[in-house]
């Protein structure tokens, strides 16, 4: 029987501005097990980034349950919570977040460094993440001296440090060119094909037609998932 990374049942948010209240998602239902490599796909203000949010354990649902690795965050502490977003979770998002002052094999190890991780375990498993990702000959170059592409690998490589059960892409490929977008895309099915568990949120139809299932997000409902075709017949009746 399959395990499940990530489930969700009847999450709601509500965001209240005054006497306004706009609901950003209602009712998802979501489950993704182990391995699957899932893109989460819609428009602006079709409720993807709130889920991932809320998946991120960067904001909470309104009502409804969201199950982490099968434990509801509901009952988590923050400091449990900043525990999972260190370590069970590697966030990888458009913009790559590196500090331009420190080589590549330094921004990789930053989530080690949180964690407690000695200094020079945080080092091997650093150069080890940038391997990965077939960055082993860049490792002391700054993002500087690196291309887009580069960059978001170096990024990926800081999301793997960790050894996460979960990899959240939020929109990885928004500044890059077309060829480091096949390059990076490429750097994910290769991770899914080791068995990584990926979600990557998107808006554009041939980033999502990479991944394994796509899910469509629209006015905060899921309108279709590949997985269950059926569901598109259920939201049209």
């Amino acid at each position: 029987m399959s395990t499940s990374v990530i489930e969700t049942r009847g999450v709601r948010k509500i965001y209240a501005t005054g006497s306004v209240e706009v609901a950003a998602l209602r009712e998802v239902d979501l489950r993704i097990d182990e391995g699957e490599y899932v893109a989460i796909i819609g428009p602006s203000g079709s409720g993807k980034s709130t889920l991932m949010h809320i998946l991120g354990c960067l904001d909470v649902p309104t009502s409804g349950e969201y199950l982490l690795g099968g434990e509801d965050v509901a009952h988590m502490s923050e400091a449990e919570l900043a525990l999972v977003r260190n370590r069970q979770i590697g966030f990888c998002f458009q913009q790559f977040n590196l500090l331009a002052s420190l080589p590549a094999w330094r921004n990789v190890e930053l989530p080690l460094i949180y964690a407690g991780v000695g200094r020079a375990e945080r080092r091997e498993r650093a150069h080890l993440a940038l391997e990965r990702v077939g960055l082993a000959d860049r490792a002391d170059h700054k993002p500087g001296e690196l291309s887009g592409g580069q960059q978001q690998r170096v990024a990926v490589a800081r999301a793997l440090v960790t050894e996460p059960s979960l990899i959240l892409a939020d929109e990885p490929t928004g500044n890059l060119d077309s060829t480091s977008t096949t390059d990076v895309l490429g750097l994910f099915g290769e991770l899914s094909d080791a068995g990584r568990t990926i979600v990557l949120i998107t808006h554009e139809h041939d980033v999502a037609e990479r991944a394994r299932r796509q899910v469509q997000v629209r006015d905060g409902v899921i309108v279709e998932d590949s997985a269950h075709p059926e569901l598109a017949a259920a939201v049209t009746k």
